[in-house]
């Protein structure tokens, strides 16, 4: 049976499904955006890393940037900001190369590292593509946040790919279903970049239906 790529989702929106499910539902369903400052500045931060098949050979290290992934079994794909290729016996053969590698993601982000595990699950998510990919382990991974300049380590746990299938199996629901979530509203409204659009204080305290036939009357 051949998969459709169509049904595969981003995997970039994991990280929105965390954040918020309306608002990875009014993205990914719905295709709605709206720049804010801090997707410009991401945008900013992603300029040198997302320059797609960019390689760079340093030592027993060998670097590819914008690296597209995907995952049959996940129905996944996206694209990894930095994969660190590094020589070691117990990797495996890679083409146009002399020897055997592992390899290590490496995902850039604008910020600091945060309190929940969305940015984790997200790179979770793309040692699991690289492993189908690769058939090969990846036991670790990296986050390289520009606020602090510096790379954390993450290890690939089976705690986390658990998490990941979960998260994936009900973002996977949703999408079936065209379901777009009710506004739940938190702090995080306000650094979200679909505020205009999104309107949950407005949805939250009266429905749509009343929006709209309030707006007829006057």
């Amino acid at each position: 049976m051949v998969s459709n790529d169509d049904d595969y989702l981003m995997l970039s929106g994991i990280q929105h499904f965390q954040f918020c499910k309306r608002q990875w539902a009014l993205i990914h369903i719905e295709q709605q955006w709206e720049e804010n400052v801090r997707t410009i500045e991401g945008q900013h931060i992603h300029t040198k890393v997302d320059e797609p098949f960019i390689r760079e050979k340093r030592g027993n290290k060998f670097v590819v940037r914008a690296l597209p992934i995907k995952s049959t079994k996940l129905k996944i794909s996206g694209i990894c900001d930095v994969v660190e290729f590094i020589k070691d016996a117990n990797g495996v053969q890679i083409p146009e190369l002399d020897g055997k590698f592992l390899a290590y993601p490496v995902e850039y982000k604008r910020g600091k590292p945060k309190k929940g595990d969305a940015d984790i699950l997200q790179l979770t998510a793309q040692a699991m593509c690289l492993e189908e990919m690769l058939l090969c382990p990846v036991d670790k991974s990296y986050l390289f946040y520009n606020e602090i300049k510096r790379r954390i380590e993450i290890p690939i746990t089976k705690e986390y790919k658990d998490r990941v299938r979960h998260v994936l199996q009900q973002m996977q629901d949703f999408y079936a279903r065209r379901h777009t979530p009710k506004v739940q509203t938190g702090k995080f409204c306000q650094q979200c970049s679909l505020l205009n659009i999104c309107v949950p204080t407005l949805l939250n305290k009266q429905s749509v239906k009343r929006y709209i036939e309030g707006m007829l009357k006057e």
